[in-house]
């Protein structure tokens, strides 16, 4: 392969390795403080419109969160999405948690790893 050849590809690379699935870690560490984080009215706040196991008074502005790795087999879309939903879709209503800084990084991680268990 020439050296022509090999730049023309390395930004396709790139990309691939940017997009490929990073795996959560869906411990049971991860997975409970995702749980806090999702059900804390301060900070995730989930449960303000979207029902989901174990959550007391769910609100039904957005889907219901179940069946999530049927829904999201590719778990950076999920972590994507949590992160800021106006990127896939525009119109969207759901804060957009990351680009905003409501949540950190980590802390989105772990809403995540709790999201992948239900």
């Amino acid at each position: 392969m020439n050296l022509d050849r090999l730049k023309a590809l390395f930004p396709v690379l790139v990309v691939l390795l940017l997009t490929t699935s990073i795996p959560f870690d869906a411990s049971a560490g991860g997975a409970d403080d995702g749980k806090k984080l999702a059900f804390d009215r301060k900070k995730g706040n989930c449960l303000a419109c979207h029902q989901m196991a174990d959550g007391a008074s769910p609100g039904n502005i957005g889907p219901p969160l179940v069946s999530i790795k049927a829904r999201f087999p590719d778990q950076a879309k999920l972590r994507a999405q949590v992160s800021d939903a106006t990127v896939a879709n525009p119109e969207s209503i759901m804060p957009a948690f990351g680009k905003y800084h409501a949540l950190s990084d980590a802390e989105i991680d772990a809403i995540v790893s709790f999201l992948y268990t239900l």
